[in-house]
């Protein structure tokens, strides 16, 4: 009698091993416990599990391991930006975490803060400005004319108004009729025409002493000036000087170079560069006499 050995099953795909830590690394630091952190400050989302590392200030992936004692663990990080050469690391990396809060508790936590925030509304009540009242022509023209063009454009509205006048049977000219039976803009003018003549003599004051003010203030800028040039006027010669001799010393380089293979001028070239020592030996004795 033959006993049928068992047919092997043949394995066309890998079996799915448990996930663990991959490090049995642990930090220094205490554990961190998720219910002392604020909701904002962790992530409990299945799809990834994150917190803002209390070293670093920066959101760090937790990585729980699916064994029995599942233990949940800071993946190590590095404190600056992905990328930079010579890294240094979290000293929060592989730092325990215990999560003691379910996913639903902190989901009604954060939505409870987002709610409070948004309730936040300022009750303070903001009016809106007022517009200011536009000054009437004659109060904004009698800040920019004296008394006798005041005096002036009164004399020529009452000549050609008839109720601010007085005439005769002829329609002649005689007088200026009583400011109460004027009409508007006679009333205005001579209103005008009385406060400039009132005014007038305070603003001609006031002007005068502006004019002696600004006058002063010139003055005084130009003694100023006249002082700072007088304490550098013997650096600014000397620099002036100098720079003049150096350009006439280049100048004449070009006329007698050093090496004798140089290439020679033309002769509008010569008489060129001979203007140019002319000029240079002028401004050189003009520095000189002021000096």
């Amino acid at each position: 009698m033959t006993t049928a050995l068992p047919v092997r099953e043949v394995e066309t795909v890998s079996r799915e091993r448990k996930r663990r830590t991959r490090s049995r690394t642990r930090s220094h630091l205490d554990t961190l416990v998720i219910s002392a952190l604020q909701p904002h400050e962790y992530d409990l989302d299945p799809a990834c599990i994150s917190l803002i590392c209390p070293s670093c200030r920066t959101w760090v992936p937790i990585r729980v391991a699916q064994t029995e004692r599942a233990t949940a663990k800071l993946v190590p990080h590095h404190t600056e930006p992905a990328g930079t050469e010579d890294p240094v690391r979290c000293p929060g990396s592989h730092r325990l975490v215990d999560i003691n809060v379910s996913v639903a508790r902190w989901s009604q936590r954060l939505t409870e803060g987002v709610a409070e925030t948004n309730g936040r509304r300022s009750n303070r009540v903001t009016r809106k400005p007022q517009a200011a009242v536009a000054p009437a022509v004659m109060q904004i023209v009698g800040g920019l004319i004296d008394d006798k063009t005041a005096r002036r454009l009164d004399e020529a509205h009452v000549k050609g108004c008839s109720p601010c006048s007085v005439r005769d049977d002829d329609g002649n000219f005689l007088r200026a009729a009583d400011v109460e039976s004027r009409c508007a803009d006679g009333r205005r003018l001579a209103q005008l025409a009385a406060d400039t003549k009132r005014l007038g003599p305070a603003r001609r004051r006031a002007q005068m002493e502006r004019e002696e003010w600004s006058d002063r203030w010139e003055r005084g800028q130009r003694l100023l000036h006249q002082v700072l040039w007088r304490q550098h006027a013997k650096a600014v010669g000397a620099a002036d000087a100098q720079r003049v001799d150096h350009a006439l010393a280049a100048v004449i380089q070009t006329l007698n170079p050093h090496k004798p293979d140089a290439p020679q001028l033309t002769d509008w070239e010569r008489a060129e560069v001979m203007g140019v020592i002319a000029l240079l030996a002028t401004q050189k004795e003009q520095l000189a006499r002021r000096r």
